[in-house]
């Protein structure tokens, strides 16, 4: 084992966790978020129309709404849910959509905890030997460590609500991961079973650059793609540096394997490029303003919560290996990810997503070499801070539904009119197991009992799933009427002649989609030649002083304005075809 390294484990600390638990744990964060809401505003909704578009006889080469193309490239994501619409017809479609994307999220987890697991494997990423033994094995040293980065990438903030939407950015997060767990198999190449690693190297490294390709980062996929294979070509020479012991350095990479992945990422990128699947490309530029960088550092901050502080104290405590390949792989899929959420001039955290997995690894390294006063630090705040939060979740709920405390009920109605709050027995009862299972786990973590390796993670991974849960519990009625555009696009059905088609006019993809899945009606952009058909007419209320240049006003009389209730900026008016004569106005 490595003598330089800073990890010093016992074999006590090292103790599995279940693995019933983990996988439960799994469920309980991949799966509320997915089941019994509405597609939200603005992305989700989007990429949900786009499927429903695709199943209704919409190009499947150029996916969009209404004929025009998506403005988010990602034919994976947007093929997945397709597929799985019309391959489980007994769901609802915005329930079918999200079973792929539960899978995404869940295969995420799986690439992120064998990549941890190989990684940790490697001589250099070992722990102390001791005198008289009683070290921690390598293998159950490796199954804590991914055990931990699990729970690191769960505690991660920014993960809850983009990991549970249904668009292309989930799809980059699955691909990011399974590059980084292609690019730490190599790991075991001197392994008796090197074909079948072999195979395992090649088959992980295809997905990733598939989904990511595919998944409308051709370009980030290129950049990681190089970046990892350097970091592979330089392995050897990195671990005789670093003054592991001879006999525990790694083997050089094979070329031949390495061209291999070389090959894979060139053909999936030439392919996407050959059908047209990549995006057009645009300058990168530095955020220009002293506001934009602290927007961005804000971002970053909560984001990347706890994971990024464990990923420095890494960085440093094991700075005299950072050429290992343990450090490399994972600090370069979150530079990479990092460096391109500064360059991405809108949707900065969409961007920064992708570094999650290279985060989780790099913490979960912080953990053999972290203090126990540190740890405590650790506990003492995610408890308060956790608890904090689902105690303000509760209070809100019990006020929406009895109206005390008066304050916070009020708060509820200004920003949320119209919402009328139901009591659902069953929404109650998964926000009181959540609770509960919390409250024992606190008892657990602070009960005497024998330290494990992952225990440090607990609370954070714990909590962030708690207050996750509760809110697509507790909140989610209100949640919905306040990020769906459900209840408008049923309001505006109810003033629309039944059995017309509508023009549309200054809509984005979000609000058409709703508009045709909720209220189920038969849309056509402005200028199209069946136009002449539709009875009504809704134009995006900014657009409505211009409307006279792109249709004749005569046809058309004001009926209403319908705006969501959340929202005063969202406002539509709806206009009713009438004989040709003088048009009405608002």
């Amino acid at each position: 084992m490595n003598s330089t390294t800073p990890a010093i484990v016992t074999q006590a600390a090292v103790r599995q966790l279940p693995r019933a638990v983990l996988l439960l744990f799994c469920l309980a964060y991949a799966l509320p978020g997915f089941i019994g809401r509405e597609a939200w505003k603005t992305a989700d909704a989007t990429a949900f129309g786009i499927m429903i578009d695709l199943v209704r006889g919409g190009d499947w080469w150029s996916p969009g709404v209404l004929g025009a193309p998506a403005e988010t490239p990602g034919w994976a994501a947007y093929w997945l849910g397709a597929w799985a619409i019309q391959a489980l017809p007994f769901l609802a479609p915005e329930t079918a959509v999200r079973v792929p994307f539960i899978g995404l999220l869940l295969f995420t987890f799986a690439c992120t905890w064998y990549s941890v697991y190989h990684l940790a494997r490697q001589p250099q990423a070992q722990p102390v030997s001791f005198a008289f033994g009683g070290e921690a094995s390598p293998r159950d040293y490796a199954r804590a460590l991914a055990d931990a980065a699990v729970l690191a990438l769960a505690a991660c903030l920014g993960l809850a609500q983009l990991g549970h939407e249904t668009t292309p950015d989930v799809a980059r997060l699955a691909g990011a991961a399974a590059m980084l767990y292609g690019a730490s198999r190599v790991a075991d190449l001197r392994s008796p079973h090197s074909r079948q690693v072999l195979a395992k190297t090649v088959i992980g490294w295809l997905l990733g650059c598939v989904l990511l390709v595919f998944g409308g980062a051709p370009g980030l996929a290129l950049v990681l793609g190089a970046g990892l294979l350097a970091v592979l070509c330089g392995a050897g020479r990195s671990a005789e540096a670093t003054g592991v012991p001879d006999g525990s350095t790694p083997a050089p990479v094979p070329l031949g394997l390495l061209a291999a992945l070389a090959g894979v990422l060139g053909a999936s990128w030439l392919l996407a490029w050959g059908l047209g699947a990549l995006a057009p490309f645009t300058w990168p530029v530095l955020p220009e303003t002293l506001d934009d960088w602290q927007r961005w550092l804000r971002l970053m901050t909560w984001f990347t919560w706890p994971a990024w502080p464990m990923a420095l104290w890494t960085l440093w405590r094991w700075r005299h290996q950072l050429g290992s390949l343990h450090l490399l792989l994972p600090l370069w899929l979150a530079g990479a990810s990092v460096l391109h959420s500064m360059l991405a001039s809108e949707h900065l955290d969409r961007a920064l997503l992708l570094s999650l997995p290279g985060f989780a690894t790099l913490a979960a390294f912080a953990l053999p070499t972290m203090r126990r006063s540190m740890s405590a630090l650790i506990d003492w705040f995610t408890l308060l801070f956790f608890s904090v939060c689902a105690l303000i979740i509760w209070v809100i709920w019990f006020a929406m539904m009895t109206g005390f405390p008066a304050k916070p009920a009020a708060n509820v109605a200004k920003l949320a009119p119209g919402f009328r709050p139901e009591f659902s027995l069953l929404l109650f009862l998964a926000g009181a197991l959540a609770s509960l299972a919390w409250i024992a786990l606190v008892a657990w973590r602070t009960g005497r009992h024998r330290q494990a390796l992952w225990k440090s993670l607990v609370l954070p991974a714990a909590g962030a799933t708690l207050c996750w849960l509760l809110l697509t519990s507790l909140w989610l009625p209100l949640l919905d009427h306040a990020l769906s555009y459900g209840p408008l696009s049923r309001r505006i059905a109810t003033l629309v002649p039944p059995g017309h088609c509508v023009v549309v006019d200054g809509l984005n993809h979000a609000q058409e989609s709703a508009l045709r899945y909720h209220g189920n009606l038969d849309l056509v952009r402005i200028g199209a030649r069946e136009q002449d058909r539709c009875r009504a007419l809704i134009v995006e209320s900014e657009r409505q002083d211009s409307l006279w240049k792109r249709t004749d006003l005569t046809q058309w009389a004001y009926r209403a304005t319908v705006r969501r209730l959340s929202d005063r900026q969202e406002r539509f008016a709806l206009y009713i075809r009438v004989s040709p004569g003088p048009g009405t106005r608002p």
